[in-house]
């Protein structure tokens, strides 16, 4: 279908480059001008694929002929889509885990060597393990705060030996009580933070099973959830110590 196009306008001043236009239907901005043509700048551009085009485009023209009000509809990712977020992220990822279990744990061999009552072989080469360490190793933040129930679930034990290999690629994990998150102000939410930036609010079916994400980019929101996370970091005690915590009360 071809797209019904506004012509909002231009800061030239002699009516043509560069423009702003935006498609009707699906509000998407269309913006054209001269091409971005020096190597040294275009070294330092980010996420920018090879079908992709950089130009030039004055401030002004952006602020005088662009949308004025924000999509009202929140944007919702896939799980492919979300997944695509940890290839990305290029200084820190951070999570926190609010849920008393997550589906996907409990269909992996590991998690029925832990309800065995088994020590878990961790398999420290999976394609995830792999990006992570890579990530970490080249100097990226990874971490996490897990809430726990008292007394934990089962899914939450999992998780707290599961810290085990979380560690081991590199990433920073912490726990907290319920009590104690709920004292914090921290909020009964599922999330990811990338690069503090960009928020991927996880959603869940009645099954627990991650359905997609919430994406979340304004600037306030986002400073919000960055808030969230520091508070989460700093009340948050050490996988080990609190592994330890657990076991002195069975």
């Amino acid at each position: 279908m071809a797209r019904r196009l506004r012509f909002n306008g231009t800061g030239s001043g002699e009516g043509s480059c560069p423009a702003v236009h935006e498609d009707l239907d699906s509000g998407e901005v269309i913006v054209h001008g001269p091409r971005l043509t020096d190597p040294v700048a275009l070294a330092q551009l980010q996420h920018i694929d090879e079908d992709e085009i950089p130009i030039v485009m004055p401030r002004n023209t952006l602020i005088d002929f662009g949308p004025r009000d924000r999509d009202t509809e929140p944007r919702i990712f896939t799980p492919d889509q979300f997944a695509r977020l940890f290839e990305n992220f290029q200084h820190s990822a951070w999570h926190l885990e609010m849920r008393q279990r997550y589906a996907v744990d409990e269909v992996t061999e590991t998690y029925a060597q832990f309800a065995r009552g088994e020590q878990p072989v961790w398999d420290l080469e999976t394609p995830w393990s792999r990006m992570i360490r890579a990530k970490t190793q080249d100097g990226a933040y990874v971490g996490r705060v897990r809430i726990v129930d008292a007394p934990p679930t089962p899914g939450q034990l999992y998780l707290l030996a599961h810290a085990e290999k979380n560690a081991a690629l590199g990433e920073e994990v912490g726990n907290m009580w319920r009590a104690d998150a709920e004292r914090a102000n921290l909020p009964n939410e599922d999330f990811w933070i990338f690069d503090s930036h960009i928020v991927a609010l996880c959603l869940f079916d009645q099954d627990d099973n991650l359905t997609g994400a919430e994406l979340i980019t304004e600037p306030a929101r986002v400073n919000q959830y960055n808030r969230l996370r520091d508070v989460a970091r700093h009340y948050a005690i050490p996988y080990e110590q609190f592994n330890a915590l657990v076991h002195a009360q069975e």
